[in-house]
């Protein structure tokens, strides 16, 4: 038992330039990776009431806020602050210094709500994309996040994240547990209550399903859990020795995961009902932490077959293997981009742990973080634009975010004891 979990800790802890004017009906591109980019200002007034024009309200205040703090999320977006003008609808835009204003009104209905909002550019005053959505009022998060991406796809060409969730390990409860949170923090809950070390969840492609180990019957076997239906969690693998951290197909029929049943920690491939499909690595070094390509050609994974942990990609058909990382002794964690074009992973550098970016062919490899504490376990958002970490400083464990270029490092949980071990859903659809 204690060298199974000195095993697996040791591979899972390591492991807007200037674009205006344009036609009208022109979807605007912003560079947010840029180092010149400045933040687009944007004002975000309270949403009124249908019933009720120019009465500021509370529920139009929170779901403003809600807006505002969804948006700003993104990093290019600034939200001028509602003091300026009062919240109201009405205000000399441009001199508050906001390029674009987004606008709603709301309305109570028998069945529940309905809320029209706008984005509106200053300069001309043109609405540059209008929704109308309908639902109970339960249903108003949604309605408003799901506007906020497409906001985020107007101005960036690439849809938001307000829609995604965040998974992750901590040990609020004295165990190590999983949880589940919204990008924003607001909605956090326990996932898991097995009473002893649940790491590394990994969701399926569709975000409905949440694969992870535990080691509550000794040993760490497999877990999967049905977020969709909140139905109760059931064993994948619970085999002798090693069963860890499962890295998803983009189909969602099959897992790569690693397994120690003949001894050395091998990758084998997995159906979801348990059942052994192939065997991709035999007696080479352990092999730990695979992540898929999002063509599902490849996989990336840490093996230390050379004599240290190093980060290999392997063609899946062929099963021929190349080694990627060559900087640095102590290489884990890799991730692959929903994009394709890059691999994230933490590597060991000037004392501590940092997260790394690297292109497929090993050639551009670029450190992200640079200031103090270890850095593990990143991955990346359904966009490719940011990234998710866990940053030890002294006993305090933490999730934070950065984006790709290596900006906008921060923490996003407020939530009591040591959190690690994140995983960035896809959008969801509902």
């Amino acid at each position: 038992m204690r060298h199974s979990i000195t095993l697996f800790s040791l591979w899972c802890v390591f492991s807007l330039a200037c674009f205006w004017p344009l036609p009208v009906n022109a979807r605007v591109y912003i560079d947010i990776t840029s180092a010149q980019t400045r933040k687009v200002p944007v004002a975000v007034p309270y949403l009124e009431e249908e019933a009720r024009p120019g009465l500021l309200q509370e529920p139009g205040k929170q779901m403003a806020d809600l807006l505002g703090r969804a948006l700003d999320f993104h990093g290019f977006i600034g939200i001028v602050p509602p003091e300026k003008y009062g919240g109201g609808m009405q205000a000399d835009w441009a001199a508050v210094g906001a390029d674009f204003v987004v606008k709603g009104q709301y309305s109570r209905t028998a069945s529940g709500m309905e809320v029209d909002l706008k984005l509106i550019e200053v300069q001309g005053g043109r609405m540059i994309l209008g929704r109308r959505y309908r639902g109970t009022w339960e249903k108003r998060r949604f309605m408003l996040l799901k506007f906020c991406d497409e906001v985020i796809l107007e101005l960036s060409g690439e849809q938001g994240v307000s829609l995604s969730q965040i998974a992750f390990s901590a040990d609020t409860t004295g165990h190590k547990e999983i949880y589940l949170a919204d990008v924003l923090g607001d909605e956090i809950r326990q996932v898991t209550s097995h009473g002893s070390i649940a790491v590394a969840p990994r969701f399926s492609p569709d975000a409905a399903l949440l694969a992870y180990t535990s080691y509550h019957r000794g040993s760490p076997a497999l877990y999967i859990t049905d977020l969709s239906q909140n139905r109760t969690t059931k064993p994948l693998s619970r085999r002798k020795g090693l069963n860890m951290a499962p890295g998803w197909a983009p189909d969602g029929k099959t897992l790569a995961i690693t397994l120690s049943v003949d001894g050395n920690p091998d990758l084998f491939l997995m159906d979801t009902n348990g059942q052994i499909l192939a065997r991709l690595t035999k007696d080479a070094g352990i092999n730990v932490s695979p992540s898929w390509s999002p063509d599902g050609k490849s996989i990336c994974f840490v093996s230390d077959r050379t004599g240290n942990p190093q980060v290999y990609i392997m063609d899946v058909s062929s099963r021929m293997v190349r080694r990627l990382t060559y900087q640095g002794n102590y290489n884990s964690s890799p991730n692959w981009s929903p994009k394709g074009d890059l691999i994230t992973y933490s590597g060991h550098d000037e004392g501590s742990n940092h997260i790394f970016t690297i292109d497929v062919d090993g050639k551009q490899i670029k450190r992200l973080t640079d200031s103090w504490g270890d850095y593990e376990s990143p991955c990346w958002a359904p966009d490719g634009r940011q990234i998710v970490l866990s940053r030890k400083r002294k006993d305090a464990v933490q999730i934070c975010a950065i984006f790709y270029n290596g900006t906008g490092l921060r923490p996003l949980f407020k939530l009591s004891g040591r959190q690690n071990f994140p995983q960035w859903s896809p959008r969801l659809r509902k």
